[in-house]
């Protein structure tokens, strides 16, 4: 059946900046944020498909998704994060090399980045908004984050270390998404719905089983060329309205770019004890402060602080384009580019992690380097310009061209 005209909403756009003693376990469900920035809305009928459900329309579909409201729950999710780019769990080190002297391995801000890339399996429970826990198992060792109340703790089975972090009244030391970024499967659906325009079509496309539940099939595409997004499916409990899987496939094809969702659910109140924690005799506590403190005499707070200070003489932002092809452009503090190779401004194994992923180009604009993922791109010039979206290269030189 052919898809109905789209509805249009204005996108909101806000900048929340996180203490760096926030628990952030949005990784890569943040990543998958990207995809939803410009999101349409088509209705259309179901297809039939297995299992037998109703029809409904993609409206419909999103409607009941955003009336959702389970508040309890427990299961374990796979996720899988191929970005085509190098594991991360090597790198945090090279670009932050203060990070690791005095660090814990137990912090969840550069745990959990390993999130970005490879196959995880993960263990969630849910008891409102006051208590979450997420464990990542690893083999032979598991590295859970728990929030209860105004206390975080994450703790590191493989080095018998635990972090705390109190959250004083901050609701990202309590463990929360930061406003506005997407953090579960149902954020980015309503993301999705916030920032629907004409350029994308929605359709519902079919069903599915997840979990050994029935659940409706969400398909979003750009009608746009030069995305490098092909579909974002997000696979729906046909009771409850809860995102059970988000899969997000770029248009290069092959295997998805982002694919995560539970393989098992449950609805009822998780033990009491799942949100329980004391540290293990003989393990190594590191309070949050205390890291904030070491960073601080090792040089890194004031390296931080000097990067925000530089993050606020950016010469504003502007966006080329619109929906799925939009290109923001930044123009970085000084007019400076990339490090020159060899200077010494930057570690050898994140120049190589660099090099891997850049492209020389040239263009109207001048010259720069593309920095290649399978979803988001990034195109730097050598007078200090960035170029960033969720397209292709070419697109990327064509809006730099534009712009001149």
């Amino acid at each position: 059946m052919a898809p109905n005209d789209s509805a249009e909403t204005s996108e909101a756009t806000g900048t929340v900046v996180g203490r760096r003693k926030a628990a952030r376990y949005i990784v890569p469900f943040a990543v998958a944020g990207v995809a939803a920035a410009t999101i349409g809305l088509v209705p259309a009928l179901a297809n039939s498909g297995d299992p037998d459900l109703p029809d409904i329309t993609a409206q419909e579909l999103i409607e009941k998704i955003a009336a959702s409201d389970e508040q309890q729950l427990s299961g374990t999710v796979k996720v899988t994060t191929d970005l085509g780019i190098p594991s991360l769990g090597g790198l945090a080190g090279s670009f932050a090399p203060d990070a690791g002297s005095g660090g814990s391995s137990a912090d969840p801000e550069s745990k959990l980045m390993e999130l970005a890339s490879g196959t995880h399996t993960l263990r969630v429970a849910v008891d409102g908004p006051d208590k979450q826990r997420l464990s990542v198992l690893g083999e032979g060792s598991e590295y859970s984050l728990v929030h209860h109340g105004d206390d975080v703790w994450g703790y590191d089975s493989a080095s018998n270390e635990v972090y705390h972090a109190e959250s004083d009244g901050n609701e990202h030391a309590a463990g929360k998404a930061p406003e506005g970024v997407p953090g579960t499967p149902k954020e980015l659906a309503e993301k999705a719905l916030a920032a629907a325009d004409d350029t994308t079509s929605v359709t519902v496309g079919g069903t599915a089983q997840v979990a050994g539940r029935d659940a409706y099939k969400l398909v979003i595409k750009p009608k746009q060329s030069g995305s490098t997004i092909g579909s974002v499916t997000v696979a729906v409990d046909a009771s409850t309205g809860v995102p059970l899987k988000f899969t997000l496939a770029p248009s290069s094809g092959g295997k998805a770019a982002v694919d995560a969702g539970f393989t098992q659910v449950d609805f009822a109140k998780p033990n009491a004890s799942s949100f329980s924690f004391t540290p293990p005799k003989g393990a190594k506590v590191t309070e949050a402060d205390e890291l904030e403190a070491e960073a601080g005499k090792n040089g890194a707070a004031d390296t931080a602080h000097k990067d925000l200070s530089a993050m606020e003489d950016f010469q504003g932002l502007n966006v080329i384009g619109k929906g799925w092809s939009a290109v923001a452009e930044i123009a970085l503090p000084g007019g400076a580019g990339l490090p020159a190779q060899g200077s010494g401004d930057m570690p050898a194994q994140a120049q190589q992690f660099l090099d891997a992923l850049g492209d020389k180009v040239t263009g109207d604009f001048g010259s720069g380097t593309v920095f290649k993922t399978r979803l988001v791109n990034a195109l730097l010039t050598d007078d200090g310009k960035v170029y960033v979206g969720a397209v292709t290269k070419d697109a990327l030189v064509k809006a730099a061209d534009a712009a001149e």
